[in-house]
């Protein structure tokens, strides 16, 4: 699909998505993808519609949240969001934006990630932290905790003991571990009030898959 195709999808702001989207994500992770980011905006658009904010901020900061793809096994992944924020700072100063707008953007992009562990300070960084955790979570979430798994080599759970009811967690070797060690405890971090209702939806959708999964097995 070409750029100007996945453009579309960030109307009105689409000719500035044409141009970033070349160097928004990695073409080979399914999980941060073209894809992923039209769920963010998507997120983001739901929640400005209740909480306000500034719509070409917000494009721009869900368009390059993930430009520096960093693997979640790799060292260096609490240091993704910072290195993002670095090379959107660049591109949107080539863009010609004027320096505040560059470092709204580059703070809603270093504040993003869990992993970062910062808080955002602005309405725009709120909106896509939340956003960006939204899509963590629900069915979207279950399926992506998944296909990481399957990139990093994880099982899907451990056949003795799959609750960790005898064992420690450990969501580097099985996948229905990420649900308790992360993906549970997300909703409580929400930085709006409409990402938080959205959260508590999601985790409840979520709650279902692993109780099916479990029922299965």
């Amino acid at each position: 699909m070409s750029f100007t195709c996945l453009a579309a999808a960030f109307s009105p702001l689409d000719g500035l998505a044409e141009r970033l989207l070349p160097q928004a994500f990695s073409a080979d992770d399914g999980s941060h993808d073209a894809a992923h980011l039209i769920r963010v905006w998507k997120n983001a658009r739901r929640i400005r519609a209740e909480e306000g904010g500034d719509l070409r901020l917000l494009a721009a900061a869900v368009l390059l949240h993930d430009c520096v793809a960093v693997e979640k096994n790799s060292p260096l992944r609490a240091e993704a969001s910072r290195l993002a924020a670095q090379k959107a700072a660049g591109l949107l100063t080539a863009e010609g934006w004027n320096a505040e707008d560059v470092a709204a953007v580059a703070h809603a992009i270093l504040t993003h990630s869990f992993s970062a562990n910062l808080a955002p300070q602005t309405l725009e960084a709120k909106i896509v932290q939340d956003a960006d955790r939204l899509d963590a979570i629900g069915m979207v979430g279950a399926a992506r905790c998944f296909y990481i798994a399957g990139r990093m080599g994880s099982g899907l759970y451990d056949p003795l003991d799959p609750l960790a009811e005898n064992r420690p967690l450990d969501d580097k070797v099985f996948a229905i571990d990420h649900f308790e060690v992360k993906l549970f405890k997300l909703a409580d971090g929400f930085q709006t009030a409409a990402g938080a209702r959205m959260a508590q939806e999601r985790t409840e959708r979520l709650r279902a898959i692993r109780a099916m999964l479990l029922d299965e097995i």
